[in-house]
């Protein structure tokens, strides 16, 4: 079976040209990783009751996923002479992945994927070179190079991916064929007698509450309890 490399794609081409030269679109690694971490986290608070035993815990936000891993670069084998290859010519490659960009303002997007096993797109956070072989010119000739790459995902992503149920949080929904205000009450909100909440929050664009246009795009707002008027629909 042939070699699968590891390669770090460049996903903000207007990042593409650097004050110090061209960032190629795709850095292929020499060597692959002998190993990687994926690390996720999430932020919780702590409420303070008096009195109990132990304090009450608030899941507040979740944080990026970061991937974090060591590549390997060597080139002895051009020799160790005068005309020995600079393992810089490599490395400096992957530390411009941190620096700020002219054109962007900011570090840019990337893809670190690894075959069919691996494929994670975010920034570097930051890399560390650490050369440990040279000529007796001084030029290094072997390096490892620590990569972390901190997740970036849009808004609209990470929206799309977390698809909260909670009747207590709004979220975005497009109307099917077929489908009423009361039907998606009852799905959304697990009571149909709440179709008015629905018509209300999207009195922009639903013109009439008993012909939904299927493609419409809506919001199932925040509930509460229902209305006595919503209550006496069903008595």
């Amino acid at each position: 079976m042939p070699l699968t490399r590891a390669v770090i794609e460049v996903l903000d081409k207007k990042a593409l040209t650097t004050s110090e030269g061209n960032l190629p679109p795709r850095i292929e690694v020499q060597f692959n990783p002998t190993e990687y971490t994926l690390t996720k986290g999430a932020q919780i608070a702590e409420i303070a009751i008096p009195g109990i035993d132990s304090p009450i815990l608030q899941f507040v936000r979740g944080q990026n996923e970061k991937l974090s891993l060591e590549l390997f670069f060597d080139t002895t084998e051009d020799g160790m002479g005068a005309t020995a290859t600079d393992v810089r010519d490599w490395t400096k490659r992957i530390y411009q992945l941190v620096k700020i960009q002219p054109r962007t303002h900011a570090p840019p997007r990337v893809r670190f994927s690894w075959g069919q096993g691996l494929s994670f797109v975010g920034v570097v956070e930051n890399v560390q070179q650490k050369f440990t072989l040279f000529n007796p010119r001084g030029v290094p000739l072997r390096a490892t190079v620590t990569v972390s790459f901190r997740e970036y995902k849009t808004l609209e992503k990470q929206l799309e991916e977390l698809n909260l149920q909670s009747t207590d949080h709004t979220k975005r929904r497009v109307v099917k064929r077929g489908e009423t205000l009361s039907s998606i009450a009852a799905e959304e909100l697990d009571d149909a007698r709440l179709w008015r909440r629905i018509a209300e929050e999207n009195a922009a664009v639903i013109a009439n509450p008993r012909r939904l246009r299927p493609g419409t795009e809506i919001t199932i707002p925040l509930i509460g309890e229902p209305s006595q008027e919503e209550k006496d629909e069903t008595s």
